[in-house]
């Protein structure tokens, strides 16, 4: 997804379409030119060592050649003619010490006598190719040898010495020393991995830059050897004998079956290749950046402009006007398409400005119907609701409270009358008690069925709380919970009916001590504050009563006001309604705030507009 997302971007495409622009032409160029440059080194090696082959070649020939004159001028001379060993020794040794090169003569007659032999050897067979030959009236010439002695590479020729009549009456064998001429012929220009050898038919080094090699090793299995012999096309490069790539050529020395081989590294005669690789590599690489940057500028200067039309389009199809404005100071296209665009903008929100008034007028309106018909079901309900208990009332009051008031009287007259032994006063005591346990239920029921207008006086908040807090006393101190009082020095004067507001604070009182294990802490706290309403916030009272209990579970707090709920085992579930009518009558509101663990606190709300006074209890107490 997100792929097809980067091949759908606008900015993108372009930026590809110029970078592809740009860079095709040079990534051709740089390919023909490398590949170019290749072909040039590649001839240019070639005819280099083509050249050096076959001018080494050459000489070795050449150098071949003139021994083999030398050792003919040799043989044609007086001196040998005669077979004279006084004669020929010092001639040889002359010819031996001038040309340097020649470390062995031997001259042996026809008959196989051994005439001069510089080495003083008499135990040469009479049957060795080179005599054979000579008698045969044919020069010859030997393979390469290796001297280990004197470390040095050498080759016989020899050639028949004839007689005045032209037969043959003997012969001369010569041993040519190459250190000279191979010095000469390996030694090359051709960078660090340049060499020159030589080999013979089979592939055996003849000649080395590295004597180890010299008759011991053989490149008959190589690339090379097939280069060389082969009659077929000859390759420019191959694998040599050290398995590494070469560009390499031969020549054959003539009158031989040597091959005189020249080779270099491939990769050392391309490194001029490789850097003007390396070069167009850079270049391609800095022009590429370039593009892209050019690319940039070009994409972002095409497809900004309508990507924020395209923000502003969304932005004004959620009806956010303000962030739909669009400014432009260009002239092209886009700067048309975009102050059209901005013209449409303002006159969608000069309607929606129109629609959203005629709106406002009309969901006033809906509103103002739905509170009417939201306060008149209400009203239905409660009205149905006290009528049920209005009749549950009527029917407790006729069917239970005139027995039961007869009952409580017998009793009290029993009580006055009658000396009850100690064994049935407890009983008597806890019958009483369950009347008038009866009865308080029976005056709670028609309480909240018929609630008593308010008798309205001004009142001190904190006469009501002390009140309160005296008639709770003796059973907080049972419970060894503590009281702490905190009253604000300037509450004002409140409105409202003593008696009534005095059984709210004291049921709310009551629910804290019940709702709080042993030693816990009573907080009763009074300030002025602010009543939040729809037309305003009012001057108020507030009375926050405030306990440790564990706290009440968030789905019974709101219905903690409604009538008959109850989270107690014996409660009838009016209590906290009555506390809530009573405050609702005189135009206040109670509010609960509660933490699992940690407590409860219940906030009356008691209107006042009476100007604030001091009041006579603005200390903080603890009892």
């Amino acid at each position: 997804m997100k792929q097809r997302l980067v091949f759908t971007n606008l900015q993108i495409k372009v930026m590809l379409l110029f970078i592809s622009l740009a860079l095709a032409p040079l990534a051709i160029v740089g390919a023909f030119a490398i590949k170019t440059a290749e072909e040039i080194i590649l001839n240019m090696v070639r005819n280099q060592i083509q050249h050096i082959a076959v001018d080494k070649a050459t000489l070795l020939e050449r150098w071949i050649s003139e021994r083999q004159a030398d050792l003919k001028v040799i043989a044609g001379s007086s001196l040998l003619g005669s077979l004279n060993r006084e004669q020929i020794a010092p001639f040889l040794e002359l010819v031996r010490d001038q040309y340097k090169v020649y470390s062995e003569f031997i001259v042996i007659a026809s008959d196989g006598r051994i005439i001069y032999d510089s080495t003083d050897n008499r135990h040469h067979p009479r049957t060795a190719e080179w005599f054979s030959n000579a008698l045969a009236g044919k020069p010859y010439m030997s393979d390469i040898a290796f001297d280990a002695a004197q470390k040095e590479s050498f080759f016989r020729i020899s050639t028949p010495l004839l007689h005045a009549s032209g037969g043959v009456q003997g012969a001369v064998c010569a041993k040519v020393g190459t250190n000279v001429i191979l010095s000469i012929i390996l030694r090359i220009s051709l960078g660090e991995t340049g060499e020159c050898y030589l080999v013979n038919r089979e592939g055996t080094f003849l000649a080395h830059k590295e004597p180890r090699r010299i008759l011991t090793e053989t490149i008959a299995q190589s690339e090379s050897f097939k280069n060389i012999f082969n009659a077929g096309t000859h390759r420019i490069t191959y694998i040599d004998y050290r398995g590494i790539e070469v560009i390499g050529a031969s020549a054959r020395v003539g009158g031989t079956d040597w091959a005189l081989v020249v080779e270099q590294d491939k990769d050392e005669a391309f490194r001029g290749a490789l850097r003007l690789k390396h070069y167009i590599f850079l270049v391609a690489a800095m022009s590429a950046g370039g593009a892209l940057v050019l690319a940039w500028l070009l994409s972002y200067y095409i497809v900004n402009p309508i990507r924020k039309l395209s923000v502003a389009a969304n932005c004004l199809a959620r009806g956010e006007f303000a962030e739909a404005s669009i400014e432009t100071t260009r002239a092209d296209e886009i700067g048309l398409l975009s102050n059209a665009f901005a013209d449409m903008a303002r006159q969608l929100e000069s309607r929606q400005q129109k629609l959203e008034q005629r709106m406002v007028l009309t969901e006033s309106e809906l509103e103002e119907t739905g509170e009417k018909l939201k306060e008149t079901q209400q009203a239905a309900v409660r009205s149905q609701q006290l009528a049920s208990l209005g009749q549950l009332a009527s029917g407790v009051a006729h069917e239970i409270r005139t027995p039961l008031t007869s009952l409580k009287l017998f009793l009290e007259s029993i009580e006055n009358e009658i000396t009850i032994s100690p064994e049935y006063e407890e009983d008597f005591q806890v019958a009483m008690n369950q009347i008038r346990r009866m009865e308080a239920t029976i005056n709670r029921f028609l309480d909240f069925a018929r609630p008593r207008e308010p008798v309205y006086s001004w009142l001190e908040v904190g006469d009501l709380l002390e009140d309160a807090l005296l008639i709770i006393g003796p059973r907080a101190r049972l419970q060894e919970t503590t009281i702490r009082k905190s009253l604000s020095p300037s509450l004002p004067k409140i409105k409202g009916d003593r008696k009534q507001l005095g059984e709210a604070l004291l049921n709310l009182m009551v629910n804290a001590l019940e709702a709080m294990p042993q030693r816990g802490r009573l907080t009763v706290a009074a300030h002025p504050g602010e009543l939040p309403g729809t037309d305003g916030s009012r001057p108020c009272v507030v009375i926050d009563i405030s306990d440790t209990s564990p706290g009440i579970q968030g789905e019974n707090i709101g219905r903690l006001f409604e009538p008959f709920f109850t989270t107690k085992a014996t409660g009838a579930g009016l209590g906290l309604s009555i506390v809530s009518s009573t405050v609702q009558r005189h135009g206040g509101e109670v509010m609960v705030r509660s933490v699992v663990g940690r407590g409860t606190t219940f906030s009356v709300f008691i209107p006042t507009e009476a100007e604030p006074a001091i009041g006579k209890n603005g200390k903080h107490t603890d009892s």
